[in-house]
């Protein structure tokens, strides 16, 4: 028995391993599409565009890889955020909006006024996603950090009102 399971336990340290050389070496990533297929990229403005964290080279990735959706309505949404540090360990992220609601069961999908979901951006970088109010963040780098959250709509467009992202910054000193 013991055997079966050390034979198991190697399965899966090379199965990971070559699925991982794989992934990179396609150019998979997590981030939702393929960084080596260039119809992915059709329209996209690569010059705010982190690929050092893509390991491409240096700058600041872009908020979406869509232009902002002006949002028209005679009530538009509204966010506002709240982090504190959490009493075991790392910090939690309250995200308060207003004529909003998360639906992370569209996301990537149709558009729908008032509704989405967020992206999370910790000193530019963005985090993730958020489809809720609340996040928990397990570490945050020394000093100045800025924490960012956009509302977007479900095929990730940034909302905007008058040309202005829908958005709360919160910049916290971590020590």
């Amino acid at each position: 028995m013991s055997r079966s399971l050390s034979l198991f336990a190697i399965g899966l340290v090379f199965g990971g391993g070559i699925g991982f050389v794989t992934a990179a070496g396609t150019g998979a990533s997590f981030d939702g599409h393929d960084h080596s297929d260039p119809a992915q990229h059709q329209g996209m403005d690569h010059s705010m565009m982190d690929h050092s964290a893509m390991g491409h080279g240096t700058s600041d990735h872009a908020m979406s890889h869509d232009a902002p959706i002006e949002v028209t309505s005679d009530t538009p949404p509204t966010v506002a955020i709240a982090v504190t540090p959490d009493p075991m360990a790392g910090y939690n992220l309250h995200v308060m909006t207003k004529d909003f609601t998360f639906s992370p069961q569209n996301a990537s999908g149709a558009n729908v006024p008032g509704e989405g979901h967020a992206h999370v951006y910790v000193n530019g970088n963005k985090l993730g996603r958020l489809y809720g109010d609340w996040m928990h963040i397990d570490t945050l780098p020394k000093g100045a950090v800025e924490i960012k959250v956009t509302l977007n709509a479900n095929d990730h467009s940034p909302l905007a009102v008058d040309g202005t992202l829908v958005s709360a910054t919160q910049t916290l000193n971590v020590e």
